[in-house]
């Protein structure tokens, strides 16, 4: 069964338009970056930075040439969201207004989800994306 064979999740992979920037932005969300790659293709070099949270693995990746244009186009960032999850949504909610960043939200959400719910917020990311904070009570 696949089931059996999967270990759990890996990474999520990102495109972004300046790595540089997408980098320093999850670097003041407490990531670290744990490896870095440049790959030659064709059009130019890609770009790869593989970003570590507590044992969940952001892989951002800046393309080239077309590519990296239609990256550039979207609207709405590339995905919905990154969820994160936190042990305490209104420290976190407080710290990330510290850093300067501003949440998408007045104050952490609840929905009745799981067993007794949780509570989130979202901050947006250089490229449209969203950082959700979530904890599960």
């Amino acid at each position: 069964m696949l089931s059996e064979r999967i270990k759990g999740f890996q990474h999520l992979g990102l495109p972004v338009t300046n790595i540089d920037t997408s980098r320093a932005f999850y670097e003041r969300l407490g990531f670290r970056e744990a490896m870095t790659r440049t790959l030659p293709t064709q059009d130019g070099t890609v770009q790869v930075a593989m970003m570590e949270l507590n044992g969940f693995v952001l892989e951002l990746y800046q393309l080239v040439g077309a590519a990296l244009e239609e990256i550039r186009e979207r609207g709405h960032g590339h995905i919905d969201h990154v969820a994160l999850d936190v042990d305490d949504i209104n420290a976190v909610f407080q710290t990330v207004q510290e850093l300067g960043l501003r949440p998408l939200e007045e104050a952490p959400i609840y929905l009745p989800f799981w067993e007794r719910g949780v509570y989130y917020f979202n901050v947006q990311g250089p490229d449209g994306e969203k950082v959700e904070f979530n904890q599960r009570l």
